[in-house]
């Protein structure tokens, strides 16, 4: 079983390397020695040579103890090739840390049949995730004080969330109904002329890229509030980037995700199509025929740091792009303070209708 899992010692020390965004190589977390891709490939690649046919091997050793039928069968057993662990993930899991000897760990079995075609490495590392979250607390006047002073990170993770990333053509039919109104005097009278016209528009619109997270584990709405990536930066598939950082294969395939990938260039077709009506006025869409012609998709891995905080008793969960440092998350309202808000606000207002009805007036009465 250690031979379907794969990890990275440093040359120099036997401690664990971990990728590191800034040098965009592997360091050592105890001697900070660093290894480009091309060294690490030459230290270990008979490793992961032997890690991935081992991989293939359809009779895995699962180890069920008391989980019940359902649970494990989406569970695996794993040693840690470091320390000889026994390590438990779930069945999409494709990098994982071992929790005596922390040696970041890559399931190479789930590469076999679920490798990435692509992966996006981290550009930000831990240190500046936390400095983020804590900037993106300024500015919210509605966020509690004992929030941003005695709120703490309970959690933070870098995680490679799995994505198709789709690209299509897709075919526009689109018919509306248009005025233009026209205003001109004969005589005394003004008269007003409206022309009604049917405008027809047919083409194409060609997307490249169009991401859908193919996690159900992640929430879709952070996903799509973290986007976009800089698709240049995409790395052929190594398991180097993984090194330090958490991943899972799939478990959306690429056809149940697809319906979310083609609402999202239906809705940009219909608004790129629309913006070439120009000149009229009452625009009302009167018909609209959009298919996908032509479409496929490539398996990618992107980078997030996921922040977990805990406050009040409650649980709020912090997305941040991994490589361009955009950030969603909820946080909660002080009441207090919006009863207080709303109260000065409205005093000010009916403070100003006093002062404009005292001067139209002619004073209080």
């Amino acid at each position: 079983m250690a031979d379907q899992l794969s990890n990275y010692k440093c040359p120099n020390c036997g401690g664990p390397l971990r990728f590191d965004p800034e040098s965009q190589q592997l360091k050592c977390s105890y001697c900070d020695s660093t290894f480009t891709q091309a060294e690490v490939d030459a230290f270990y690649k008979a490793d992961e040579q032997l890690a991935a046919s081992q991989g293939t091997d359809t009779q895995w050793g699962t180890d069920t103890g008391d989980w019940s039928q359902e649970e494990a069968a989406h569970m695996r057993a794993y040693n840690c090739p470091s320390c000889g662990a026994q390590l438990i993930a779930d069945d999409t899991t494709a990098v994982t840390v071992c929790p005596y000897c922390s040696n970041p760990t890559v399931v190479a079995a789930q590469f076999v049949t679920k490798k990435p075609q692509f992966v996006l490495p981290f550009q930000l590392d831990k240190e500046k995730a936390v400095e983020l979250l804590t900037e993106f607390y300024k500015g919210k006047p509605l966020l509690p004080r004992q929030f941003k002073s005695h709120n703490h990170i309970e959690e933070i993770k870098g995680v490679y969330v799995p994505f198709w990333l789709y690209n299509g053509v897709m075919d526009a039919d689109m018919v509306f109904k248009g005025e233009r109104v026209m205003q001109f005097t004969q005589g005394d009278e003004v008269i007003t002329e409206t022309s009604h016209y049917q405008i027809i528009r047919r083409g194409t619109v060609t997307f490249s890229g169009v991401p859908a997270d193919a996690s159900s584990k992640m929430p879709d709405e952070y996903m799509d509030a973290i986007e976009p990536y800089d698709y240049s930066l995409l790395k052929d598939f190594d398991t180097m980037y993984l090194a330090g950082y958490m991943a899972d294969s799939y478990d959306v395939d690429e056809e149940a995700d697809r319906a979310r990938a083609d609402r999202r260039m239906t809705a940009s077709t219909v608004t790129a199509i629309s913006s070439t009506v120009n000149g009229f006025t009452g625009l009302v869409p009167e018909r609209s025929t959009i298919t996908r012609i032509d479409g496929a998709a490539a398996y990618a891995f992107l980078p997030v740091w996921l922040l977990s905080t805990r406050w009040n008793g409650n649980n709020y969960l912090f997305a941040v792009n991994g490589e361009t440092g955009k950030i969603v998350g909820d946080m909660p309202t002080d009441k207090q303070l919006l009863i207080s808000w709303w109260l000065k606000i409205t005093l000010g207002l009916f403070a100003v209708i006093a002062i404009v009805l005292y001067f139209m007036g002619g004073g209080f009465l």
